[in-house]
């Protein structure tokens, strides 16, 4: 059995990669977009919301409850306001709020499966994708004009 402390690290590990492009939504394609091509993809972000649902599933039991989902949102805040510029990323768009339990329990029962989490990268890229061409981009970030 994983500790949800370990989680944690390696949500924050994964999601602190490091390439050098700055402003909004940077940090959301640096660590999302698997094969650097500057567009995050419905297939990337599924992987990648399997790396993270695997690293917060502490009991290993298939779910995120509400106690792995409370240390899941403090990982996730903690990383952007360490990663974010002030301001930004904060509004209707923002990918975090497509992470929320509320979003991702899609059968209501107060935890959310797996399969839950993989099924919602869908509506979540297009949540995040201004512009409507399907994958999310530096583009999809920033002021709206």
């Amino acid at each position: 059995m994983k500790t949800i402390t370990l989680g944690a690290a390696l949500f924050l590990a994964i999601s602190g990669a490091g390439w050098a492009a700055e402003g909004p939504g940077a940090h959301f394609v640096e660590n999302w977009d698997l094969d650097g091509d500057g567009a995050v993809t419905v297939v990337e972000a599924r992987e990648r919301r399997s790396d993270v649902f695997a690293s917060f599933d502490a009991n290993e039991d298939g779910f995120l409850d509400a106690e792995e989902y409370v240390l899941f949102d403090e990982a996730r805040a903690q990383d952007q306001a360490a990663n974010e510029p002030q301001g930004m990323g904060r509004g209707a768009g923002n990918p975090a709020n497509g992470m929320a339990l509320d979003v991702n329990d899609t059968d209501g029962d107060g935890k959310v499966s797996e399969a839950e989490f993989l099924d919602n990268a869908q509506a979540w890229i297009e949540m995040i994708d201004r512009n409507g061409d399907g994958v999310v981009t530096m583009a999809d970030f920033g002021q709206r004009r």
